[in-house]
């Protein structure tokens, strides 16, 4: 038996559009990140993509993209699983703040290292 995984970013949230470190803090999408998860579903229905399960965060952000992308492809009764392993990475004292003024602040060779290390 052969197997498809799909992976797919939520759409624009409204503090990926303000450029702001969000992690877990649990924002809705942005009207641009909805129509973002329309496409996304238009992408893979035109693939002939079809699915048993979604897993998601437990983020609405990432629930939601999964409910409009499903709908577009008329698989909005499948199961979908939410974990919290499956989360955005939790940046801390760094939520909330603009990306822009902490690189000013503290370089980007810094804050890409934390946004993007394991550490």
């Amino acid at each position: 038996m052969e197997y498809t995984l799909v992976l797919l970013r939520h759409g624009q949230s409204l503090w990926n559009l303000e450029n702001v470190f969000t992690g877990w803090t649990d924002v809705p999408l942005s009207d641009q990140g909805v129509e973002e998860a329309k496409a996304a579903g238009l992408l893979m229905a035109e693939a002939g993509l079809t699915f048993d399960v979604v897993q998601t965060s437990l983020l609405r952000r990432a629930i939601n993209t999964a409910a409009v992308a499903l709908d577009e492809i008329y698989l909005s009764w499948i199961p979908v699983e939410n974990h919290l392993r499956l989360n955005e990475r939790q940046y801390g004292a760094l939520l909330g703040l603009n990306k822009n003024h902490t690189s000013d602040e503290y370089g980007p060779v810094l804050v890409l290292i934390w946004r993007r290390s394991y550490t």
